[in-house]
């Protein structure tokens, strides 16, 4: 098992502009009222090989400091960034994977992206869809354990994103790779079915929420598939 500790402070340092001063006269506050202003993010994360964590919230909640903060935690050997794995241009998508050739068809299959003309393409002429499949595949056959990615299939039509957010699911418990993602979006929570749910309030407040008991008996969640929300029990 693994635990990531995070407890990060950020001060907020309002700007000195004759605007911004007026801004905040109107508004019935004083720059030093504003100066006490911090975003806590605090938690700790019991992490098992094949685990699912999902960071969501609202806009402006914290939901990527929280999510670099974690990265942070992590070895540099053992880490890797979804959104930074390279796209290349001048390669078909085959050439791309540093694995024996049966190796990597297998891996492109297991990540969706397994018919031949996807395979052929270079990365950067696939679709916005294929691309990301292109860099989940990449994933599997990085060493790294711990993945991450912020925005998590935001920039995605919803019912591609609800079918990488399944595949993913699957990929998960067989490669025991540990996927840290973020998102505003709830809809894929029924195919994602994350192992580990933290909601960021606005106030900065950190809500962790655990699929199972034997890690957190006190604080439970399941997604409920009819209506994509989830439940907690505590």
């Amino acid at each position: 098992m693994y635990t990531l500790n995070v407890h990060t402070e950020i001060d907020f340092t309002p700007p000195t502009t004759p605007r911004a001063t007026e801004l905040i006269r109107m508004f019935g506050l004083r720059t030093e009222r504003i100066r006490q202003r911090r975003l806590r993010h605090r938690c700790r994360l019991k992490l098992r090989p094949g685990d699912i964590v999902y960071i969501t919230g609202a806009s402006g909640a914290g939901k990527t400091v929280l999510l670099n903060a974690l990265y942070e935690q992590v070895e540099p050997g053992n880490r890797l960034r979804l959104n930074d794995i390279a796209l290349p241009d001048d390669r078909p998508a085959i050439d791309c994977i540093d694995q024996p050739i049966f190796a990597s068809t297998e891996t492109f299959t297991r990540a969706g992206l397994g018919d031949i003309f996807s395979m052929l393409q270079t990365p950067t002429h696939l679709s916005a869809g294929q691309q990301h499949r292109f860099r989940l595949a990449a994933a599997l056959a990085h060493p790294a354990t711990f993945v991450f990615a912020d925005e998590f299939t935001s920039s995605l039509d919803r019912i591609t994103a609800a079918s990488i957010a399944h595949q993913l699911r699957k990929l998960t418990r067989r490669s025991k790779k540990i996927f840290v993602l973020g998102s505003c979006h709830e809809d894929v929570l029924a195919d994602l079915l994350p192992d580990i749910l933290i909601v960021k309030g606005l106030g900065g407040k950190t809500k962790m929420l655990y699929k199972d008991k034997e890690r957190n008996p006190e604080c439970q969640f399941k997604i409920t598939k009819k209506c994509d929300r989830t439940a907690c029990n505590c």
